[in-house]
């Protein structure tokens, strides 16, 4: 068995293109992604442990909580640190996690996982994502569900890193509508939100040669009834990332610094997140679910080609 458990295989022939994902157990972590030959997703093998957070599913909460703390109706609570280096509790509570399959066909999968009440979080949850291959890429559908008797507060993310082919990551151009950013301590939390800046600019396109990016962006615009991120090769292909507007902030990350099975990692993180990084503190884009409730919200990867 792989370092990562069971990988669920995924095969669709559409439209005259071939289209593979895999998936791990682990984390419900989206290992690949190959449209008609070109790898949209960085794998990192699967008996490396997810290098950076490589294609997990962040829930309850997506990048960090200062310190591990938060306040719950004036009751203080304190989570595990999972980012002891830097003294944070880091994407969620489920990324050590193996997921189960309760949905199975050639093209799509869904895992399911629970989330127990524990240290800091009282609440129970339970989880699922949905991956399903389509002509161009792959659809993800998150779905949480109160099965608790409180309240909860909770985000959701993901952590892809994408790539176009064989294109080095600094060969690629970047485009994400945020208008505004967060500026950041040397924690990687947030100080404050504010204009995006010129350097961090990346509504218009912007190249990744030069940029080190661990920037939250916001004020995203909605296209056709999604937010939509782009990366953009020297040839014309792009890969990008269209998510329902609940998905309201994107992380975006340069990571050629985790090393995998299969080499370094050269690719760039772009994660939709429902909330910005600490909202268990700030309360920012939470979602408030009852006893008994269910929400349900998505995103898409596509090929684009010229």
């Amino acid at each position: 068995m792989p370092a990562t458990g069971e990988q669920h295989v995924l095969r669709l022939e559409a439209d005259g293109r071939e289209v593979v994902g895999v998936v791990a157990e682990l984390a419900a972590s989206l290992r690949r992604v190959v449209v008609d030959g070109t790898d949209i997703v960085q794998d990192y093998g699967a008996d490396a442990l997810p290098s950076g957070a490589s294609g997990i599913v962040l829930v309850p909460w997506p990048n960090r909580v200062r310190d591990g703390r938060w306040t719950l109706d004036g009751k203080p609570q304190q989570l595990d640190l999972t980012e002891p280096s830097k003294g944070n509790a880091s994407h969620g509570l489920l990324r050590n996690t193996g997921y189960r399959v309760t949905d199975r066909s050639e093209s799509a999968i869904t895992l399911s996982a629970t989330v127990f009440p524990q240290h800091g979080w009282p609440f129970h949850l339970d989880t699922s994502v949905r991956y399903e291959l389509t002509p161009t890429g792959i659809a993800i559908t998150h779905g949480v569900h109160n099965v608790g008797t409180g309240t909860a507060p909770f985000g959701v993310g993901c952590h892809p890193y994408l790539r176009v082919g064989d294109t080095p990551m600094r060969d690629l151009v970047v485009t994400v509508s945020g208008m505004r950013m967060l500026e950041t301590d040397e924690r990687s939390l947030p100080v404050r939100e504010v204009p995006v800046t010129p350097e961090r600019d990346l509504r218009a396109g912007a190249a990744l040669r030069d940029l080190d990016l661990d920037t939250a962006y916001t004020g995203l615009e909605v296209v056709d009834g999604a937010v939509r991120h782009r990366l953009t090769a020297p040839d014309g292909r792009a890969v990008e990332l269209a998510a329902d507007p609940v998905f309201a902030w994107t992380q975006v990350f340069t990571n050629d610094v985790y090393d995998t099975d299969d080499g370094r990692i050269d690719a760039v993180a772009i994660e939709p997140m429902t909330c910005p990084p600490d909202a268990l503190n700030s309360g920012e884009g939470l979602i408030r679910l009852e006893p008994g409730e269910q929400w349900v919200a998505g995103w898409r990867l596509s090929l684009l080609t010229p």
